[in-house]
């Protein structure tokens, strides 16, 4: 069967903004967004996360370790955004958006490469998945918490799942 190759390319806010907002950007002192700057620390407001009606948000800690070049599902979340912040070296996040019935659009598919230090905020329903370069990369994961528990129920025992989706993916290549 012949491949679709999907490139990676470097993470970009203009090129994230169909699936969702890069985390990790210079930040702003324009009054634009809450921010704070001295010589000892700064901070200031990289994105206010959507978890959806009556959620809460959570901090999960992920171990990837799927090498694989070929991609065989993407996932979907529809409840909540989802942020992932890779910790211990960089990931490739694979994401699609969704067409009018909510299956992921083929022609959309894009994969970045996120470096250490910056991450993806993705939208909900924006399709993904994750691949590493190195044997793990951990990295931490904003979502929320009835999100993580569906998915998990499904993943474990093959139940529904009503808060995320998963679709088969076959003929594409990341690389």
């Amino acid at each position: 069967m012949p491949f679709t190759s999907i490139p990676v390319e470097p993470l970009d806010v203009a090129a994230c903004v169909p699936y969702g907002v890069m985390l990790g950007k210079t930040p702003l002192d324009d009054a634009s967004a809450p921010a704070y700057f001295s010589p000892s620390s700064d901070f200031w407001r990289e994105h206010l996360f959507d978890n959806g009606a009556h959620g809460e948000a959570e901090i999960l800690w992920v171990r990837y370790r799927n090498r694989d070049e070929s991609l065989s599902a993407l996932e979907t979340h529809y409840l909540t955004q989802q942020a992932i912040v890779p910790l211990t070296g960089p990931i490739v996040q694979v994401v699609a958006t969704s067409l009018a019935d909510g299956s992921p659009d083929p022609a959309s598919i894009r994969a970045f490469l996120v470096p250490v230090g910056q991450g993806l905020c993705m939208h909900r329903n924006t399709w993904h998945a994750t691949r590493v370069m190195q044997d793990e990369v951990t990295a931490l994961m904003l979502t929320r918490p009835s999100t993580t528990y569906d998915l998990m129920v499904h993943l474990r025992t093959g139940a529904p799942a009503g808060e995320s989706g998963i679709r088969k993916m076959d003929g594409y290549r990341i690389g």
